[in-house]
């Protein structure tokens, strides 16, 4: 087995710590965040520092960063004012889209309609959902943790889902090839996720089981 190179992180700078987490962290899934600001304006935008936390109750996490000069960004600054956001799942199809999502536009700029994507306004709450996402979950502000001066973790328990009916079936099954979604790798890496396989956890049974099989065969072949 080859060594290790090791890190102490209380000597590193904010990013060298980065640089190591989002390449070794990998893949993680994409969040198209739809927001609305107090007039009603809609924003867009991409965020790999996301995942599902829990499902009783339902929660999506997101980690937003701040600007370098710590002031919020759009997504934390409308969440914060609305209490409300929409996740929608980056697919394959989407991923061009995402990418003119992430430009950073000044205020007032309509990310959706510059990439030419269709807000569809939500059933639960008032913040639209993206058409064409293969998968949005309307979540509402559950809490916001402030990590420091420059980021923030922001809870949202979900409180409506929107599926593409092909690709979810009646025992709430969805088909992974049918998603396609985008993973995010380190630097400007994406993965596409069609490399897909079944490995199904064992019974201690079934584990016992293997494990004599592997010894038996090492005996026939001594």
């Amino acid at each position: 087995m080859s060594g290790k190179t090791s890190f102490d992180f209380s000597t590193l700078s904010e990013r060298e710590k980065y640089k190591l987490l989002i390449g070794a962290v990998v893949p993680r899934p994409i969040a198209l965040v739809t927001t609305v600001d107090t007039e009603g304006r809609a924003n867009a935008a991409p965020f790999s520092f996301f995942n599902c936390l829990s499902a009783e109750p339902a929660i999506l996490a997101l980690g937003v960063e701040n600007h370098r000069n710590l002031g919020l960004k759009d997504t934390a600054r409308n969440i914060r004012s609305t209490g409300v956001f929409t996740v929608n799942i980056v697919s394959d199809a989407i991923l061009e889209a995402m990418n003119v999502c992430a430009v950073p536009f000044g205020p007032g700029i309509d990310e959706l309609q510059e990439a030419g994507l269709t807000a569809v306004a939500g059933a639960k709450i008032a913040c639209p959902r993206i058409a064409e996402s293969p998968a949005s979950f309307e979540c509402r502000q559950h809490v916001t943790l402030e990590i420091g001066a420059s980021r923030q973790i922001i809870l949202g328990e979900v409180l409506a889902a929107h599926i593409s009916a092909t690709i979810v079936n009646d025992r709430f099954h969805v088909d992974p090839y049918g998603l396609d979604a985008i993973g995010r790798m380190g630097g400007h890496g994406y993965a596409r996720t069609r490399d897909y396989f079944d490995l199904p956890t064992m019974t201690v049974s079934e584990w016992e089981d293997d494990k004599r099989s592997a010894a038996a065969g090492r005996r026939k072949s001594a």
